[in-house]
């Protein structure tokens, strides 16, 4: 959908399996660009919203009934249909990359980075024994705001482009940013743009109710630069001496 992808895999494999392991993510990637994108004149996304017929791909199915399961736990905030178009942009890249994540695992590939924009997924090691490291950005000024240490984690920041509220379907400006971490990259994905439509008030209220039933912290950054940070965020900031190294 027009943001470039990085696959970083970091798990010990021989040329003649690595090769064609990339190749796949990628074709992955394509497939899921071709099928759910709103702005492809044959994608499923872009036939269902002209009232075509469309394929009874299972992806798709799980996809929309997901967004419809997100919709309801973030009070509408999160949203795949807005103006009577369905674009589920806020959710399927984080899905996207989770699917891809999961089935490198499978592969023999446990140790790896995807990166799409503001979604990071990783697992596993950096390096033997080390965590990931990951900077998370100001989608702004694009200076690091926080840097995070992990094995397993879905990183989603949501404040690159404008906001559209869904209730009204309006642009607005909402929060300066929204960085959601937890297990699974598609629901932080979600949650993020959730959080970013809010807006200051509302959001810190959705994102210490997320802290409070886990598994996913949140950051917030204001429109005037300020940061709000549930307190499980900070346990993979590096700083804590349990997690350093």
């Amino acid at each position: 959908m027009g943001i470039p992808v990085s696959v970083d895999i970091r798990t010990a494999l021989p040329a003649r399996e690595l090769t064609p392991l990339l190749d796949d993510a990628f074709a992955w990637l394509r497939w899921v660009d071709d099928t759910f994108s709103p702005l492809k004149e044959d994608s499923q996304v872009a036939r269902l919203n002209r009232g075509g017929t469309i394929d009874q791909i299972p992806e798709l199915i799980e996809v929309l009934h997901r967004c419809e399961e997100l919709g309801e736990a973030t009070g509408g905030w999160f949203e795949s249909r807005i103006n009577g178009v369905i674009d589920p942009s806020g959710y399927i890249k984080g899905w996207a990359l989770e699917r891809l994540s999961r089935g490198l695992v499978n592969a023999g590939a446990g140790d790896h980075r995807l990166s799409a924009g503001g979604d990071i997924r990783v697992r596993g090691s950096a390096a033997p024994g080390k965590r990931w490291r990951v900077g998370i950005r100001d989608p702004h000024t694009d200076l690091v705001r926080k840097v995070v240490f992990a094995h397993d984690l879905g990183i989603a920041t949501s404040g690159a482009t404008p906001i559209v509220d869904p209730h009204t379907g309006q642009t607005q400006q909402g929060l300066g940013s929204a960085t959601v971490i937890g297990p699974d990259l598609g629901v932080a994905d979600a949650y993020a743009t959730a959080i970013h439509a809010m807006g200051p008030a509302r959001g810190r209220r959705f994102a210490a109710g997320l802290a409070r039933s886990g598994p996913y912290e949140t950051m917030i950054v204001t429109p005037d630069g300020q940061e709000v940070i549930t307190p499980g965020f900070l346990d993979y900031n590096g700083t804590q001496s349990r997690l350093a190294g």
